[in-house]
């Protein structure tokens, strides 16, 4: 092949691609295919085959038809150390890693040398971190680093691989702002470097910025691939969900964003603290309210909410009180909360949200005969059916059956099982940290319209996100968080995304 025929063929070649599981149709004949030196955007509804897609690629899943040629030469992709030896590597939503090794055992696992040094491998791993611009310390367990900094070993640990590709899926859902910054400069180093980037994500704004090409895919189906500057955010939409979402996912903004009135206080946190992590933080929640906490990572909200929830313990000496419904409270654990009708919707739906070997109804049934009026309620299959039927219609999810396990689910369906399992515990105080990372924007709409409802039911709803047109649309009342304490509180009409990313950083 001459060097004019090289540049011509595409890096990487899908024809005819379909997987079916039970018989139904997961990926439809897809035909796909990948540039040398190129950042390839994929989008697509939650179910639309994104994921399984990229998988097939990483050697995750294996295709029932179709082929796949690198540089021109059909391959078979057997497993993920196949994809290796060919080039690909895959950072994942869901991080990979083993949570009991240190962060330099990660990012050299599978790769390493036959004598191996343990200092010399925390030193090579520190230089080479530091190479990325990501603050992690080598050392540190995976277990004690928070959501964000996995992530940032999991792209670590796929660019040390010198992958010819590398799939990136939702790479930027638990980065600040400054760290999504570094990401992208990374990107297009490797880009420049003649690296080939496949970037998954929900942030259409990021997909439309940084990409070359964009591949939409809907009811695993293609649907169109073109290239990036022939999209707008509304063409985007329109391809993936066959209509506008605008309307639905901003509609409060355009009606000037009208809060609810407060009802009667249904939380009070005075002088919360935990270590360094929670400062004498000081807030309320209303009944019929949704009340947005806004915050960068590490300010310390998601760590107030797992308090609340009795999923962390606050300070034993001056860690403050904590009023619900008047009375003070400690939670020793999460099941007395539920019992009190607290509950949390974990940021991580994979490690804390769900059981991913059991299925939709048995997940659902779990949070039903934990609740704090199911008393001598004993297992049953037919209940348990019939409860996740209900739910699985009145949330939409997606799924073959509610026989089916939730790790065959996508990621917004998966989000939805974990909201259902929290709502069948009857809670009169819900708090969803993060309800719509990984989520696409049809499932953000509904998730967006569910928590509208449930404050219009009376219940006390607090939201916490990142996400500041989120916070923006749905609160009736904006906390912002910073350095572990809650330092502003706006109301709908004060609030810009000026006001509230200053307080956040400010």
């Amino acid at each position: 092949m001459t060097a004019s025929q090289q540049d011509a063929t595409p890096l990487l070649e899908m024809i005819g691609v379909g997987k079916d599981y039970r018989g139904v149709s997961a990926l439809r004949d897809i035909n796909f295919d990948l540039r040398r030196g190129e950042v390839h955007a994929i989008v697509g509804e939650n179910g639309a085959g994104k994921s399984t897609l990229v998988k097939i690629l990483a050697g995750a899943v294996t295709p029932s038809r179709g082929e796949i040629r690198i540089a021109g030469q059909r391959v078979l992709i057997a497993g993920p150390a196949g994809a290796r030896r060919h080039g690909i590597a895959m950072v994942y939503q869901e991080t990979s890693l083993v949570p009991t090794m240190t962060v330099a055992q990660n990012l050299y696992l599978g790769d390493e040398k036959f004598f191996n040094r343990l200092r010399g491998t925390y030193i090579d791993a520190q230089q080479f971190l530091q190479s990325l611009n990501f603050p992690v310390e080598p050392t540190a367990t995976v277990a004690s680093l928070g959501t964000a900094k996995r992530q940032m070993v999991e792209i670590a640990r796929a660019v040390r691989l010198e992958a010819k590709i590398i799939i990136f899926d939702e790479p930027t859902a638990t980065l600040t702002p400054e760290e999504k910054h570094h990401l992208f400069a990374l990107i297009d180093r490797l880009r420049k470097a003649g690296v080939t980037i496949v970037f998954i994500s929900h942030a259409l704004e990021e997909a439309l910025e940084i990409s070359e090409r964009i591949t939409i895919l809907r009811d695993g189906a293609h649907v169109i691939t073109d290239e990036a500057g022939a999209f707008s955010r509304e063409t985007v939409i329109r391809h993936m969900v066959g209509r506008s979402l605008t309307d639905e996912l901003y509609g409060r903004a355009a009606e000037a964003r009208k809060s609810r009135p407060a009802g009667e206080k249904v939380l009070s946190v005075q002088n919360l603290s935990m270590q360094n992590v929670v400062r004498n933080t000081s807030f309320s929640i209303f009944a019929g309210q949704v009340t947005g906490v806004f915050g960068l990572v590490g300010s310390g909200r998601t760590e107030t909410a797992r308090i609340i929830a009795g999923v962390a313990k606050r300070d034993f000496f001056h860690g403050g009180d904590i009023r619900f419904e008047n009375r003070s409270l400690r939670y020793r654990t999460p099941r007395e909360a539920v019992g009190e009708g607290v509950v949390y919707v974990t940021e991580d739906r994979k490690g804390d949200g769900y059981f991913e070997t059991m299925s939709v109804a048995e997940n659902i049934y779990i949070g039903r005969i934990s609740a704090r009026d199911s008393r001598g309620l004993t297992a049953s299959l037919a209940q348990a059916r019939g409860l996740a039927g209900f739910w699985t219609k009145k949330l939409n999810i997606r799924t073959l059956s509610t026989d089916s396990r939730v790790v065959e689910l996508s990621g917004g369906n998966q989000q939805k099982v974990v909201i259902a399992k929290a709502l069948v515990q009857r809670p009169r105080l819900i708090i969803f940290d993060e309800p719509t990372r990984g989520v696409d924007v049809g499932a953000i709409a509904e998730i967006h319209h569910l928590i509208s409802a449930l404050a219009d039911e009376g219940l006390a709803v607090m939201v916490i996100s990142s996400y500041l047109p989120e916070i923006l649309n749905l609160s009736d009342r904006i906390l912002v968080a910073r350095q572990g304490r809650i330092v502003e509180e706006l109301s709908p009409g004060e609030a810009t995304s000026e006001s509230v990313m200053f307080a956040a950083v400010y």
